[in-house]
């Protein structure tokens, strides 16, 4: 019997390094074959005590197209036999090898994309001439991405992943909402963070900003920023930040200098300018909101509307990321006219022709996601109250949208309102949640998620509540959900 033991032993022994070797080695995933795609490297990498394969891609599934992706698996055991893809940012145009490798580094098998170009910063001047590369950028690359993911995974593994995750913010948030809606299959659950979904509408919420900042005493400077910021939050909770904005009632018109008075007041044309950020999108020929405006609380700190809609000073207004990404919209996504003002757009008619244009390229509004919760897909959505970038009410919009046109949706959907939050994190609400593990919990174990708890270093903790609830100050821990009041 000891002898048959140690031959068994010994049989195990000669099977483990062949049992190791039945994954495809990294390099020899060079000469991995993709459709109108190539693998143009394919090497070892190292994470602490974690052996990775970094495997680079150029894909062109059109002749003008030239997309980037990465795809990072971990080596033999360190797999959890999960994929992440991982959105973008912005325009796009460079991938963030380092997030991919912590990631990949935490066990999953991750990928991202440039979307089609390799032009870093607000420039959208790559798209002149390129109607292709627009449709890479708005949507192609994503595909093209999810389909070498899991080819590659499927060769180096000998086996497919056995879940499928996207998550992104901003822009990253637009894909997410995207591949819901255009490839419902092809992933298990999805975390929309801050979306740009509505991406021409923001174009036009930022031109309309920049147009009334533009007129005679309208703009903003840090006196005038800091006077908003200070009253809305006395006037709406008295704390540091606004932990119910759907029941602020700040204008602030009340701030209107009366007569003689030169401090600690707005002028008329800087009340008309902060009535127009947080109001939003007008139609000219009707007056009517077509698009929510940003939420107040957060406008003179950093990070917030100085970085995004006013700049610093009104001599590098110009460089306020809104006004160079809607610039760079209309000028070469609409028009194709590189001389074009957006500070002359109409924000009417000329709009409509421009969204026309770059609408059905870039956005990602269908509010039918009846195939991809056919096919037990989650989908988890959040947003900071505070984003200077992506007003937090278009992420209701879209939600409300979605519950008028398929009823129920607690199902498979939920989304959460991150009071004090600005874009995609920081600000003064506490806003730190681990979004993925939290859709693997719900996918994994048929669980909706419910009030969860967001951390920050710096600020604490606050409990967080399914839209439409909202935490009200109760309950054993001192906080507790309860629906939320809307203004008005």
């Amino acid at each position: 019997m000891k002898r048959l033991l140690i031959a068994a032993g010994m049989l195990m022994a000669l099977a483990a390094p062949g049992l190791a070797r039945a994954e495809t080695a990294c390099a020899d995933l060079k000469a991995t074959s993709l459709p109108h795609a190539e693998v143009t490297s394919a090497t070892a990498e190292k994470s602490g005590a974690v052996d990775l394969c970094k495997i680079a891609v150029t894909s062109r599934p059109s002749k003008d197209s030239d997309i980037r992706i990465e795809v990072w698996i971990p080596v033999g055991a360190a797999w959890n036999g999960k994929f992440v893809q991982v959105g973008n940012g912005g325009f796009a145009g460079s991938i963030a090898s380092g997030r991919l490798k912590a990631m990949a580094a935490g066990g999953y098998a991750v990928a991202g994309t440039d979307n089609g170009h390799q032009a870093i910063g607000t420039s959208a001047a790559w798209a002149l001439g390129h109607p292709e590369k627009i449709a890479d950028f708005g949507w192609r690359s994503l595909k093209e991405t999810t389909d070498v993911s899991k080819a590659l995974i499927k060769a180096q593994k000998l086996d497919g992943p056995k879940s499928s995750y996207f998550f992104g913010c901003s822009d990253g948030g637009r894909e997410a909402l995207m591949e819901a809606q255009r490839y419902p299959n092809d992933f298990d659950g999805i975390v929309a963070g801050a979306p740009a979904n509505y991406m021409s509408r923001l174009f036009a919420l930022g031109a309309g900003n920049e147009q009334a900042l533009a007129k005679p005493g309208g703009y903003l400077d840090t006196a005038a920023l800091t006077l908003l910021q200070k009253t809305s939050l006395a006037e709406c909770g008295g704390e540091a930040f606004i932990r119910d904005p759907l029941a602020c009632r700040f204008d602030p018109g009340k701030l209107l200098c009366r007569a003689g008075q030169t401090d600690g007041c707005l002028s008329r044309a800087q009340v008309n300018s902060a009535r127009t950020i947080y109001d939003g999108h007008r139609d000219p020929r009707t007056g009517k909101i077509v698009f929510p405006g940003f939420s107040p609380g957060a406008e003179a700190m950093q990070g917030g509307w100085q970085a995004w809609t006013t700049g610093s000073t009104q001599a590098t207004n110009v460089q306020a990321a809104s006004y160079q990404f809607s610039s760079n919209a209309f000028k070469y996504f609409a028009f194709g006219d590189p001389s074009f003002d957006f500070l002359t757009l109409d924000l009417g008619a000329q709009y409509t022709r421009a969204q026309a244009t770059m609408g059905p390229l870039i956005d990602s509004p269908n509010p039918d996601l009846s195939a991809f919760r056919a096919g037990g897909g989650k989908l988890i959505q959040y947003h900071g109250w505070n984003d200077p970038a992506i007003p937090a009410r278009s992420s209701i919009r879209y939600y409300e949208d979605v519950r008028k046109t398929m009823g129920d949706t607690t199902g498979f959907y939920r989304m959460y309102l991150v009071p004090g939050m600005l874009h995609c994190g920081g600000g003064a609400g506490p806003s730190t949640v681990d979004w993925v593990a939290l859709l693997d919990k719900w996918v994994k174990e048929k669980a909706a998620p419910g009030p969860l708890t967001a951390t920050s270093v710096a600020n604490g903790s606050q409990l967080l509540c399914p839209y439409p609830g909202v935490a009200r100050k109760g309950g054993k821990d001192g906080w507790t959900c309860n629906t939320a009041k809307r203004n008005g």
